[in-house]
């Protein structure tokens, strides 16, 4: 497998347009992460049913959140979108959030050519409420059986919040 921190980078952060590498898809409960020393996506575990992720979720290439791990994308589609692949995807906000103590944010995508859909997703408030109440249950739970209270949502922000929160990542990818 191509190792992608070496073949694509972030994408066009100011032009709120990023590159996107999909690790779980949505609807599933098998926790998929890239292994960056290997170049290869990795099993870590396999969640409880009840935990499957709400939406795609992968991560941003060439970027660190603060937890030491690429920065992580929820990307929103209609279907699940395959494991190893990457999309362009269309920032439309980010959710701030904390795992064990660590920033752990999300930022939040749609597909870049999202033509069926008419590009109706433009920010976070075009998403239907019930689907960001999810997502919210989801991240502020999914540890719940085995570590209670270790995530929580800390609040959604906008596009502008999300692109800065790409380029500190960025600026640590190229401190490393």
């Amino acid at each position: 497998m191509a190792d992608f921190n070496q073949i694509l980078d972030a994408g066009d952060v100011d032009g709120g347009i990023i590159n996107v590498v999909i690790e779980i898809p949505a609807g599933s409960n098998h926790k998929i992460e890239w292994d960056r020393k290997l170049g290869a996506m990795k099993l870590d575990r396999v969640e409880p049913l009840i935990f499957a992720k709400p939406t795609n979720y992968g991560f941003i290439p060439q970027t660190l959140d603060e937890d030491g791990d690429e920065l992580d994308a929820l990307v929103i589609t209609d279907t699940p979108l395959p494991t190893g692949i990457y999309m362009e995807g269309r920032v439309i906000g980010v959710m701030k959030f904390v795992d064990d103590g660590e920033v752990d944010d999300k930022i939040v995508v749609v597909p870049a050519d999202d033509r069926n859909n008419g590009n109706a997703y433009n920010s976070l408030d075009d998403l239907p409420p019930q689907l960001i109440k999810q997502i919210e249950f989801h991240f502020n739970h999914y540890k719940a059986l085995k570590k209670p209270g270790s995530t929580k949502v800390e609040h959604w922000g906008g596009i502008e919040e999300a692109k800065a929160v790409i380029r500190e990542s960025q600026a640590r990818w190229k401190a490393q």
